[in-house]
């Protein structure tokens, strides 16, 4: 029986990695390290659990179910459509995707300049070449592991060699808002930007694609192979992560007022090594925001091209490449201002879901995942409301008294009492 074991899982590893690894993975732990200052250790453990330890157990717990669908189908086949089709959308053509083309451009704008002219043009192109590699999705660990993961792995660790030879702050600076007195809840919600747990949930089909093209037929090895993808991914993610937060936090102290990550790496970068560090940091956000861009329009496509098989893989990516293009040009700053309140909607019934995977047996209680998940987003989708300025007096002000709401956490109460009356 064919088993995927040393250099090909290894390929497949780093192939999960690089479609996990874009646009938010670069701009948030540095900026997270450069508001955090002294508390970005404490910030990086709640970074560690939303932005690695999830994805990665979303990864297994999707393997182990069969898929998105069939996981929350346990709740009600028409919450799985529902669902499934919001995180597909979320981190397809509305958020994730044209993030990655914004992001890498914005790196870009103090070597050629900005504009709107020079932005369609660059998302046209960037979108082009996304478009070109994500034809053959089974290619992916051939395109992505081999060659464009490793570039960006030395890229980011000559970027922190610079911060250890000749590092722009003797220590970090004092921490700011909300890293101040809650660094560890700060740091786990920051980890909801980076989209990575809704990716886990819908980047299993295409790890799956690639595993069997290397010869794994048996499902099985096939889901087992995906887990052990997972677990290597998150390592890299791990290591990268921690070095972007100390260079973020040394930026932050060097070079405080930075309004965005980018921002706190731009300042290193040409601190350190002056404009070729700007185009060294350019390269790693072109190779990273693109890596993420390839994945997700492969993803999303082989899901859509499922529900509609009429239409043909090629027509569904040519379409979210197009769509994402039209919508990265509205800039970063819009896209991470629409983005929050809907991760806020969708996150807690996504780490909802996955916790309940891992315990056994719980699917055979009828109750406890529609129980358990309807209350939460009852919860979670009135607080997004609110965040984004449609508030629901009573029931708005009920909710805000839940423990943890004021830490953006007021969705576990009900979690924890809809798992009560499930079972």
């Amino acid at each position: 029986m064919q088993k995927l074991r040393g250099r090909d899982l290894l390929l497949v590893g780093f192939t999960l990695f690089s479609m996990f690894f874009g646009a938010g993975n670069l701009i948030f732990p540095p900026f997270l390290g450069a508001q955090a200052g002294a508390n970005t250790w404490l910030a990086f453990l709640g970074l560690a659990v939303s932005a690695i330890g999830l994805p990665v157990l979303g990864v297994v717990a999707v393997a182990r179910s069969g898929g998105l669908p069939a996981l929350a189908s346990r709740v009600h086949p028409r919450f799985a459509a529902v669902f499934t089709l919001l995180c597909y959308l979320s981190i397809g053509p509305c958020l994730a995707i044209p993030r990655t083309a914004s992001t890498s451009f914005e790196m870009l704008v103090p070597l050629v300049g900005g504009g709107a002219a020079k932005q369609f043009l660059y998302s046209v192109l960037f979108f082009a070449v996304a478009f070109l590699v994500a034809l053959k999705p089974e290619k992916l660990t051939d395109r992505l592991g081999k060659i464009l993961c490793p570039t960006l792995i030395v890229l980011i660790v000559v970027l922190f060699a610079g911060c250890l030879i000749h590092p722009v702050a003797a220590h970090y600076g004092a921490p700011g808002g909300g890293y101040v007195a809650q660094p560890v809840a700060q740091g786990l919600l920051t980890g909801y930007q980076t989209m990575d747990t809704l990716a886990a949930l819908n980047f299993g089909a295409v790890i799956a694609l690639n595993i069997r093209a290397r010869g794994v037929d048996d499902d099985k090895q096939v889901v087992r192979g995906t887990v052990r993808s997972g677990w290597i991914a998150g390592a890299v993610l791990l290591t990268i992560y921690a070095m972007l937060a100390h260079a973020g936090a040394l930026s932050g102290a060097a070079f405080p007022g930075g309004e965005t990550g980018a921002d706190t790496l731009t300042s290193l970068a040409h601190a350190l090594f002056g404009r070729p560090g700007l185009v060294l940091l350019a390269a790693i956000f072109l190779i990273a925001c693109l890596n993420t861009c390839i994945g997700l329009i492969s993803c999303v496509s082989e899901y859509f091209h499922g529900l509609f098989p009429r239409i043909p893989y090629v027509g569904f990516a040519a379409f979210f490449a197009l769509a994402s293009m039209v919508v990265s040009n509205i800039g970063l700053a819009g896209i991470i201002s629409l983005s929050t309140p809907v991760l806020n909607a969708i996150y807690p019934a996504a780490i909802v879901l996955i916790a309940l995977s891992f315990v056994p047996r719980l699917e055979t209680y009828r109750w406890v995942y529609p129980m358990t998940v309807g209350f939460t987003c009852v919860q979670s989708v009135v607080a997004a409301l609110a965040q984004s300025g449609l508030r629901l007096p009573v029931i708005t002000a009920l909710l805000d008294k839940l423990p943890l709401a004021a830490l953006g956490f007021g969705w576990i109460a009900p979690a924890l009492a809809g798992l009560a009356v499930g079972l």
